[in-house]
C-alpha cells in the first residue's frame, strides 16, 4: 500500500484533480497494477476504462448592484455557476417577497397562502425555532433538511413558480470559504447546459446585505420573523427593491475515467451476481503553485482497493476464486460531487439488479481528534439497507481484524452527514446495501499537507483486510444478502 501512495501522492499526480493530466497518469497508474495482477480488461473492452464526460461551468462575467451601487461578489454575496440557467442574462427586480424561511413541509410551510409565481423569494436560511428553542420541524434540538441542504428550499420556490431565491445566510463568511474553490476551479456536473436551464437562480446573500435590500422595511421583516417563533405561523410580505443582475456562463467539457478491474466469479449459478469495492482515486488538483497531494483523501482507498483486487486475482490463480464477481472500481470525480459513481449507477457496466453491495473506502490512513488510538474503523451505512451486511462484518471483524468498529457517524443525526458524502450513497439510492469505511477528518484534511509521509500504513492495512473479508464472505455466501430494511436511505 506504502508504495501505491507515494505514487499516487506524489508531484508527478499534481493531485489527480477530475480531468486533468494528473487525474489520467493516476488512472494509467491504476489500470497498469490491475494488469499486472492478471486482471483483464471487461470482456469486449480493449482496456480498464468506464470512460465519462463531464460540464465544467464557471463565470464569464457575474454582476450584482443595488440601487445602482456595485455590489462585491463574494463579499456581499454568492453566486454559483450550476444554480443559475445558462440563458439567465441581465435580469431587473423591481420588488421581491419576504418568505420567511422558505420551507414548505406538512409540519410548518412558509407558502401557505401566498401565491408567488414569477417573484423573487428573500428568506432566511435554516427553519424556525419555538418559544422552547426547539426546532419546529423537529420538535427537538435537532436541525432537518430543510437547514443542510438547499436543494429543499430551491425545489420549494421552483415548485411554486418562483423567479428567483435569495438566502439571507447568518455564516456567509465560512460559505465563502467554501465557495471561493469551487468557483475559482470551476463547477464541474453532470448536467448539460440544457438541463441548466430548467435551474431556478439561486444567491446567497450576507446578512448586511440582506439589511440593505429590505430598506425601509427591515425591523419589519425582523419582527414578521420574531412572530414566526412566537405562533408558529407564516408570515410574509413585499419589499420594493431596485437588482439588477447579469450572469454569463463559460461552458467546457471535461472528460474523465472511472478504472474497472473485473474478476469473473467461479459459480456458474453466481457469477452473474456482482460484489463492487470502491474507492475515488481523484483528488483537488493545484492551486496556484501548491499540490494537494490528497494522500489520505484518497490514495489511502484507492491503494487498499488495489491490495484487494490483487488479492482476489491471485485466489482465483489459484483456483479459489470467488464465487460471485468481484468489481474493484476506482471512481473520478468524487471531489466534484460524486460524479463518478453517478455515471456508473446511471451507465451500469453490470445489471444493478444483479450488484449485491458496494465496499466503500475513503480516508482510511490517518486518526482523528476522538481517538487515542489507531485500532479503530467508522462503520457507515452498513446497516441502512441489510442488517445482513452489518453482521457479516462485525462478524469478519471479530474472526480476523479486531477493529474497534465505531459508528458515531452512521447516526441518522449525524450532523456531518458523511452517510451521503462519498461514492457508496449513489449505490444506496438505487436501494444497493452499502458499506463505507472511514477514518475521519484531520487537519490537513483538503489542504496541501495531506502527504504521504502522514499515512498510518498498519492502520490502512488492517482496515483493508477487513474490507476484503467482508467482501470476500458477500461474494462466497450461499444466499445473497437481503434488503431488509426500510426509511433509513
Amino acid at each position: 500500500m506504502k508504495e501505491h501512495v507515494y505514487t499516487l501522492a506524489s508531484k508527478d499526480f499534481q493531485g489527480r484533480e477530475t480531468g486533468k493530466e494528473g487525474n489520467f497518469k493516476a488512472a494509467d497508474y491504476i489500470a497498469g497494477q490491475l494488469t499486472a495482477y492478471g486482471i483483464p480488461p471487461i470482456s469486449g473492452d480493449s482496456d480498464h476504462f468506464q470512460e465519462v464526460s463531464f460540464t465544467t461551468f464557471k463565470w464569464e462575467n457575474i454582476q450584482l448592484s443595488v440601487s445602482g451601487e456595485a455590489v462585491e461578489h463574494l463579499k456581499e454575496y454568492i453566486a454559483i455557476p450550476q444554480h443559475f440557467p445558462v440563458q439567465t442574462g441581465p435580469i431587473g427586480i423591481s420588488s421581491m417577497v419576504f418568505l420567511g424561511y422558505g420551507i414548505d413541509d406538512e409540519a410548518y410551510s412558509d407558502y401557505e397562502g401566498v401565491d408567488v409565481r414569477g417573484k423573487h423569494l428573500l428568506v432566511y436560511a435554516g427553519e424556525p425555532r419555538d418559544l422552547n428553542d426547539n426546532f419546529r420541524l423537529t420538535g427537538s434540538d435537532s436541525i432537518s433538511e430543510w437547514s443542510y441542504d438547499p436543494y429543499y428550499k430551491i425545489e420549494a420556490a421552483k415548485k411554486a413558480g418562483a423567479a428567483s431565491l435569495w438566502i439571507i445566510e447568518n455564516d456567509f463568511r465560512q460559505m465563502v470559504m467554501y465557495a471561493r474553490r469551487e468557483l475559482l476551479t470551476g463547477a464541474t456536473l453532470m448536467e448539460t447546459p440544457e438541463q441548466l436551464d430548467t435551474y431556478l437562480p439561486l444567491v446567497s446573500i450576507s446578512p448586511a446585505l440582506g439589511q440593505k435590500l429590505a430598506g425601509k422595511k427591515v425591523n419589519k421583516i425582523i419582527r414578521l420573523r420574531d412572530k414566526i417563533t412566537k405562533t408558529g405561523k407564516p408570515q410574509h410580505t413585499t419589499i420594493p427593491v431596485d437588482l439588477q443582475l447579469n450572469a454569463v456562463h463559460q461552458i467546457k467539457s471535461t472528460p474523465s475515467v472511472n478504472v474497472l478491474g473485473y474478476i469473473e466469479g467461479s459459480d456458474p449459478d453466481l457469477k452473474d451476481e456482482v460484489v463492487i469495492v470502491s474507492a475515488h482515486f481523484d483528488h483537488l488538483g493545484m492551486r496556484g503553485n501548491d499540490i494537494y497531494f490528497g494522500a489520505d483523501d484518497n490514495a489511502s482507498g484507492t491503494s487498499a482497493v488495489l491490495e484487494i483486487a490483487q488479492a482476489f486475482a491471485q485466489a482465483k490463480a489459484n483456483g479459489q476464486g470467488p464465487k460471485r464477481s468481484v468489481l474493484c472500481m476506482l471512481m473520478t470525480g468524487e471531489e466534484k460531487g460524486l460524479l463518478g459513481s453517478q455515471y456508473y449507477v446511471e451507465h451500469p457496466i453490470f445489471s444493478l439488479e444483479q450488484t449485491v453491495a458496494d465496499v466503500n473506502i475513503d480516508m482510511i490512513g490517518r486518526v482523528d481528534e476522538q481517538h487515542a488510538d489507531s485500532n479503530y474503523t467508522y462503520v457507515i451505512g452498513a446497516d441502512r439497507l441489510s442488517t445482513e451486511l452489518h453482521d457479516i462484518n462485525e462478524a469478519v471483524n471479530s474472526k480476523y481484524t479486531k477493529l474497534f468498529l465505531d459508528y458515531t457517524f452512521n447516526m441518522d443525526s449525524d450532523p456531518n452527514r458523511f452517510y451521503y458524502r462519498s461514492d457508496h450513497y449513489n449505490f444506496a439510492k438505487n436501494n444497493i446495501p452499502v458499506i463505507f469505511y472511514f477514518s475521519g477528518v484531520h487537519a490537513d484534511y483538503h489542504r496541501p499537507s495531506d502527504t504521504p509521509d502522514k499515512i498510518m500504513y498498519e492502520k490502512a492495512e488492517t482496515i483493508a483486510r477487513l474490507a476484503f473479508h467482508t467482501t470476500w464472505e458477500l461474494a462466497n455466501r450461499d444466499e445473497r444478502i437481503k434488503v431488509n430494511v426500510t426509511g433509513r436511505n
